[in-house]
């Protein structure tokens, strides 16, 4: 994942910069820094310790429960800085907030994948009706059906050269794929992660 030996812990007072990113939609999360001790125990433990001055060595979410699952950690061209891919289980900042850089989820795609997620794991209501989401995770034919139908939707706009409906079928047809692949057990990332291997050959 990273090789220790290759980073440069003479220019921080003995640390290198972390730039904590949220691996699902990209969000620059925190920044932070640690030492040799804090990435040992990183790698060990598959979860981000860091280093400060007032706090030392500390295990992010140890207290709060706000982890950060490691993802992947790589170090810049010069070795003296970190980029930390995570998945946070809450928060980051110690405001609250879901970064130490304002809201989230600038990634409106990511941000869709998300509320799936959480429409996929909750049961459904009793006292009211159910979602439209709800009721496509729940109905095989009417998912793959709407998903035939915004394929075709988008299909047409293309080929009336209608740029304004096309974009707008696009974004449904979007909605529909990240539906119809939930109950695969397949998310966003799996996407992503199929088109940076292809993009790699």
């Amino acid at each position: 994942m990273i090789d220790l030996d290759a980073l440069d812990f003479s220019k921080g007072n003995g640390t290198v910069t972390v730039v904590t990113q949220d691996s699902r939609t990209g969000d620059v999360l925190m920044v932070a820094h640690a030492d040799r001790e804090a990435l040992e125990r990183t790698l060990a433990s598959g979860e981000m310790h860091y280093r400060s001055r007032t706090r030392g060595l500390w295990h992010k979410g140890a207290t709060s429960g706000n982890v950060q699952r490691v993802v992947s950690l790589h170090a810049d061209c010069d070795g003296d800085a970190v980029l930390a891919r995570v998945e946070p289980a809450g928060p980051a900042c110690h405001t609250g907030a879901e970064t130490c850089f304002g809201p989230g989820k600038w990634d409106a795609l990511a941000a869709l994948d998300a509320t799936l997620g959480q429409r996929a794991a909750s049961a459904p209501s009793e006292t009211s009706p159910p979602s439209y989401t709800r009721r496509l995770l729940d109905d095989r034919n009417l998912r793959l059906k709407k998903l035939g139908e915004e394929a075709a939707e988008l299909v047409t706009a293309c080929a009336d050269a209608d740029p304004p409906r096309a974009v707008e079928e696009a974004a449904d047809l979007l909605y529909h794929v990240l539906v119809a692949l939930r109950p695969l057990g397949l998310t966003l990332e799996d996407l992503k992660s199929t088109l940076a291997r292809r993009a790699a050959r």
